[in-house]
């Protein structure tokens, strides 16, 4: 049993589906195959998995897609694994004017009854990595966007989804505020951690602790440590990871489970293996602390420890 100070307790975030504290809400992605085998070895359901849809097309929810990442199909995760959270991410690069111009509401309805079908809490990542590079994000674009994304679902009467923000927690060339929607738009912050030093994520830990909002580690994977072959991995990246989940007050962690050289989109990155069960001492390893109280799982009341009534 531990136990927690009133101090801790009264800097806790408050928001939607936040655990108490204490408690993390883990999750594994990112396609249905991967998550299938990494059920099968390690065969304990987490409390939640990710998978991915984009505003243009609304692919993956309730027909399988695979646009080169490993096959996407929500519906058949919601299905499957009745107790348990969605995180959902949602792809707009060069779609943001798309978005705020209502070019793409079709498919955005689509998304929002989806998700209100889903009933369970939905972490909808909202354009994710919004200041990577590569994403060519303007900030003012993607605020709008985000913005009316939001508004949009509200109307539509989408009570099961919490709105996640989701830098990718690297060097950045001005401030993440620039492309910040606002406390009333934004539930959760989120970072990805990869292979970038821990002291490039404080920046977003520090942000979300200043506006009371609780931080989730949605995408994550020791990239370049090819867990396959390599014992370093559990010392060198995930030990380091659930240290930076302690200090920082981290209230959901998401795995990548995935084999990135023989996904087609990722196959000339170099970032190696990252399944859990490539590697029977690392899944040794990762069992044993995952077992651990602090980890929500799969239960009949995880949704009720997360404050999601279905009548929401």
């Amino acid at each position: 049993m531990f136990f927690i100070s009133a101090i801790a307790l009264a800097n806790e975030p408050a928001g939607r589906f936040v655990p108490p504290a204490g408690k993390i809400i883990l999750i594994v992605g990112q396609d249905v195959e991967n998550i299938k085998a990494y059920l099968e070895s390690v065969k304990i359901v987490p409390a939640g998995f990710a998978a991915y849809t984009s505003a243009e097309f609304a692919e993956g929810l309730t027909d399988e897609t695979d646009n080169g990442g490993g096959p996407q199909h929500a519906q058949v995760l919601v299905d499957r694994y009745p107790n348990t959270v969605l995180q959902l991410a949602l792809y707009m690069v060069n779609e943001a004017e798309k978005v705020y111009s209502g070019d793409v509401d079709e498919s955005l309805d689509k998304i929002a009854d989806w998700i209100k079908s889903a009933q369970r809490p939905v972490f909808f990542r909202i354009g994710y990595e919004f200041d990577l590079p590569e994403n060519y994000y303007e900030p003012k674009s993607y605020v709008q966007a985000y913005r009316y994304i939001v508004d949009r679902f509200r109307k539509r009467g989408v009570t099961n989804a919490a709105y996640v923000w989701h830098s990718y927690a690297s060097k950045v060339s001005r401030p993440h505020e620039d492309w910040y929607p606002g406390d009333d738009y934004v539930d959760w912050f989120a970072i990805s951690y990869f292979d970038q030093p821990q002291t490039q994520m404080n920046a977003m830990a520090d942000l979300a602790e200043r506006h009371k909002k609780p931080l989730m580690i949605a995408e994550s994977a020791p990239w370049h440590f090819f867990t396959q072959n390599d014992d370093r991995a559990w010392k060198e990246w995930f030990v380091p990871m659930f240290k930076f989940a302690e200090a920082r007050n981290v209230k959901a962690i998401s795995y990548i489970n995935c084999d990135w050289d023989a996904t087609p989109l990722f196959v000339s990155m170099g970032w190696g293996d990252t399944r859990i069960q490539s590697n029977w001492a690392l899944m040794k390893e990762w069992i044993a602390e995952i077992s651990k109280e602090k980890y929500l799982k799969s239960s009949p009341g995880l949704f009720s420890t997360l404050g999601y009534r279905a009548s929401d």
